[in-house]
């Protein structure tokens, strides 16, 4: 019985000659920059974040970019992002999170969700930096009911954002389609409206704003001419609803709103020309995982991977890495499934997919994997995989630039 040769974990075979400049590039530099260190691990290029994170705020136009931390999950990265000007406060996911940053010297925190946990909710209160720092998410008075019994247990005043629904619907009663996300109730103007009133009768709590993510938008790949119809139709009804629902709940409240957040990585430039509108939010744009891969609007420029070694090879056209069930929330879906990358030509094989301890993978006779080799993964959602890795390694070029902790790493695992 012959044994598969085995090279040193993290070197990668000689490429061949018809594999993609681009990718070959980026496997070797990786292969280089890890060798030595055991997977599987997850690295962040830099040199392809800077350009994402400059891609953003081109694309912004000049309006402020609040970064969402649900698709970064890596304080340190959050913090780089933060230093460059154009970015300005996170949308963060959980109220123990938000006053987490905060402690770390984040300064404007806009939770993205509603949220009932009154622990958080009761140290946020507690803590005169979070209590002006945070703005809490609602859309229903049960939950600022929780925010009013806190802010009064503690003598503060909590500031709150109103979320708004930026679904599209077409079609009338019974008939309705409803295109996006299910998120919250409020809709119209005078929902809006009436639920700000409502929320500031309840105590010391002060409506700062309102939030419109129009995910049928902003998540949704150009992937046909129905798609991108459907996005043009969306624009065009929030951009008058959205102003609307500003004018109402200003004139409810008997001030101007200083907070207008719209948008995500893919409408950006829609969300930041719209009427109303003073801030985007972005945060997938930074890794740009492999859902984005189908957008026009920007070019993506992969800089989140997950590395794998090779265990074993069961047959020939087959290698089996350790690890690689790192599958994206949302519908069950292929496209939830990370993607290898590199080498080029490896796929996932159908009846298992990733694996939670080893991922067989279909290898193209062109290829050269050997137990000990490296393959490369694409996530299919951005800040989700780092919850799997306690640090992750910053990359330049081919030399690990510098090894940090993730959310995880520092104990914040919230949601």
């Amino acid at each position: 019985m012959t044994s598969t040769p085995v090279r040193r974990a993290g070197t990668a075979p000689v490429p061949s000659a018809g594999a993609d400049p681009a990718a070959r590039t980026v496997g070797q530099r990786l292969d280089a920059a890890t060798a030595g260190r055991p997977g599987p691990l997850v690295v962040v290029d830099l040199d392809a974040l800077e350009a994402n994170a400059g891609d953003v705020l081109r694309r912004a136009g000049g309006m402020p970019v609040r970064v969402a931390s649900k698709s970064v999950r890596v304080r340190h990265v959050l913090e780089e992002v933060l230093a460059r000007p154009g970015f300005a406060g996170v949308m963060a996911y959980a109220a123990a999170e938000a006053r987490w940053l905060v402690a770390h010297g984040v300064h404007d925190v806009l939770l993205g969700y509603p949220t009932v946990d009154a622990v958080a909710i009761d140290a946020v209160a507690a803590d005169p930096a979070a209590a002006d720092a945070v703005t809490f998410m609602v859309d229903d008075v049960a939950q600022a009911d929780l925010l009013a019994v806190a802010a009064r247990r503690h003598g503060r005043t909590l500031r709150v954002c109103l979320d708004v629904d930026a679904s599209l619907r077409l079609g009338r009663g019974p008939f309705t389609v409803h295109l996006g996300v299910r998120r919250s109730p409020v809709r119209t103007p005078a929902q809006a409206a009436a639920l700000a009133v409502e929320v500031e009768a309840r105590g010391p709590l002060a409506v700062r704003g309102v939030m419109f993510y129009e995910a049928q938008v902003a998540g949704l790949p150009d992937t046909s001419f129905a798609v991108r119809a459907v996005k043009a139709a969306s624009v065009r009804e929030l951009a008058v609803r959205r102003a609307a629902v500003v004018d109402a709940v200003a004139d409810a409240l008997g001030h101007p709103l200083e907070l207008v957040n719209s948008g995500g990585t893919g409408s950006i430039e829609v969300s930041a020309a719209a009427p109303a509108v003073t801030e985007v939010t972005a945060g997938s744009g930074l890794f740009v995982p492999t859902l984005f891969d189908g957008y026009r609007a920007f070019r993506p420029r992969p800089a989140a991977y997950v590395g794998l070694d090779v265990v074993r090879i069961p047959g020939d056209g087959w290698a089996t890495v350790f690890g690689g069930g790192y599958v994206a929330s949302g519908p069950a879906t292929p496209t939830r499934l990370p993607r290898p990358v590199w080498p080029e030509g490896l796929r996932l094989a159908p009846r298992e997919g990733a694996g939670e301890v080893q991922t067989p993978l279909r290898v193209p006779a062109r290829a050269d994997l050997r137990v000990g080799d490296r393959v490369w993964f694409r996530h299919a959602k951005a800040g989700e995989v780092m919850e799997r890795f306690a640090e992750v390694h910053l990359v330049r070029g081919d030399r690990v630039e510098a090894t940090v902790p993730t959310y995880r790493g520092e104990g914040v695992c919230v949601g």
